[in-house]
């Protein structure tokens, strides 16, 4: 009952609600669309699917690890190892807090609250209905959420891509149109209305928050948010992309749900050294489609390569977790215990700075 009078009330308070501010950027780098029977109107990745990667686990992939302490086969665990000691002055440091799949709150040294794809709970209704109940309980646990405090002083919301598990209505209507929405392409007609102010970005675009300069940067991935293709379908009409945060002559960069690609190798190029990068590497595993998943998310070794394609001075991993949806993994942690058994079979320079759900640092 509660539902139904949900679709019935919501339309009615939308024709109410102050109309969204929407900003749309331009960059002197031409977007890529693809041309698919005449259209023009889909976006497109930068590189077409590798028919090769530079390095892939074949046997053995999952050793255990002392590291790691689970209370199932790799399920429901704690990274319990070292990290590397940071040497960092708190007035040039970037506070980096991981609250679960893709989500971080970010403090810059000059005091920008920034929130990176913020989804607390599970997917928007009715697909985390579909979901838990069509799907044999495909849900979470519930991750650690942003502080009071920190929802509070939150100055703008960057999101990566439209995916569900990145992209959460109830989040935007808990933190308000206080804060500065950045977006890729074509997003401001999926946000609820509220007086939010949105700004579109193409790729390689800037936007200034506080002293902090925020760049949209490529990503190797794909959009869609409609479930019902022959009805119809948005497939990759909105882009996809990463983020890079500057403040102070200091780099973050969060690379969004991506595969390998010849990007990362242009995003350096561009910026230069990263001092932190947060690279997913979980995902990328799927019996029947494992190819194409591979295409669009990368592989523990895949993003070990990426950090060095971006000299990181440490790479911070996510998409693993207790509060994970383990789309496309074996467990929760599984891609965890193959990144570690991967940075040493491949000798990565790159440090590791691991994270439990919940965690932060600063650096």
């Amino acid at each position: 009952m509660k539902q139904y009078l949900s679709i019935i009330l919501i339309p009615l308070l939308a024709c109410c609600a102050s109309p969204n501010k929407v900003e749309r950027l331009t960059s002197s780098t031409e977007v890529k669309y693809k041309k698919t029977e005449g259209y023009t109107h889909q976006f497109a990745n930068t590189y077409k699917r590798p028919k090769s990667y530079p390095q892939t686990c074949e046997h053995d992939c999952y050793p255990s690890s002392e590291d790691i302490q689970c209370q199932s086969d790799m399920e429901q665990c704690k990274y319990v190892g070292s990290n590397p000691a940071l040497s960092v002055e708190d007035a040039n440091a970037f506070s980096i807090r991981w609250l679960g799949h893709a989500s971080f709150v970010i403090t810059t040294p000059t005091n920008e609250t920034i929130l990176v794809d913020p989804v607390t709970k599970q997917f928007d209704w009715p697909i985390d209905w579909a979901f838990t109940n069509l799907a044999g309980g495909f849900y979470r646990q519930l991750p650690p959420r942003a502080a009071k405090e920190e929802m509070a002083s939150v100055q703008a919301v960057v999101y990566s891509h439209i995916h569900y598990d990145h992209f959460n209505k109830s989040d935007i209507e808990q933190i308000g149109n206080n804060a500065k929405y950045l977006t890729p392409l074509n997003f401001a007609d999926y946000f609820p209305t509220g007086g939010y102010d949105i700004v579109e970005m193409p790729w390689y675009s800037s936007y200034s928050v506080g002293e902090s300069k925020l760049h949209f940067v490529p990503a190797h991935h794909f959009s869609n948010r409609i479930v019902i293709p022959f009805i119809t379908n948005d497939d990759d009409e909105t882009l996809w992309g990463g983020w890079l945060l500057e403040n102070k002559d200091k780099k973050v960069f969060f690379a969004g749900d991506t595969g390998y690609s010849g990007h990362f190798k242009d995003i350096h190029k561009v910026y230069g050294d990263i001092d932190v990068c947060l690279i997913p590497i979980a995902s990328y595993h799927h019996e029947e489609h494992g190819a194409w998943y591979r295409n669009v998310h990368l592989t523990p070794e895949d993003a070990l390569v990426a950090a060095e394609d971006l000299n990181c001075g440490v790479m911070i991993p996510w998409g693993y977790g207790n509060s994970s949806w383990k789309m496309g993994d074996h467990t929760s942690h599984s891609a965890l215990f193959r990144l570690l058994h991967m940075k040493e079979q491949l000798d990565s320079k790159v440090p590791l700075y691991i994270l439990n759900e919940g965690e932060g640092a600063k650096f």
